[in-house]
């Protein structure tokens, strides 16, 4: 899932926790690891926090807990990255959901958030 040889717990842990999806995939990146749900990047691993991609339509979720954007460093903050609130990533169910909103505002189209099931959506037949 993630290609890179360094033990991190937290990264390990994330990751299990998204395991439900499928696709899920790390990259070593500024010190950190960067998330990726098939060829798009939808969250970061930094300094023991996850940040999620934000649009204005899922900004407020992680507002409204007093979640905080991402600051790398004192001069650069990227404020379409969000910290994900620690009782979403102890919550598989609900980790997934918002992986899930975080990967579609990356642009990969409108992808059902299905929000407290954790479950993707059913496939139509025919």
């Amino acid at each position: 899932m993630c290609a890179t040889r360094k033990s991190d717990s937290y990264r390990d842990f994330v990751l299990d926790q998204l395991r439900s999806l499928e696709g899920v995939s790390c990259r070593s990146m500024f010190g950190g690891y960067g998330l990726y749900l098939g060829a798009d990047f939808f969250g970061i691993l930094h300094e023991g926090r996850l940040y999620f991609k934000t649009d204005e339509s899922t900004r407020a979720s992680y507002r409204e807990r007093g979640m905080a954007p991402f600051a790398p460093s004192e001069r650069q903050v990227l404020k379409s990255y969000y910290e994900v609130p620690e009782e979403i990533v102890e919550d598989e169910e609900e980790l997934a959901s918002w992986a899930r909103e975080a990967a579609a505002s990356r642009g990969m189209g409108k992808l059902p958030a299905s929000r407290g099931t954790g479950k993707p959506p059913a496939r139509k037949k025919g």
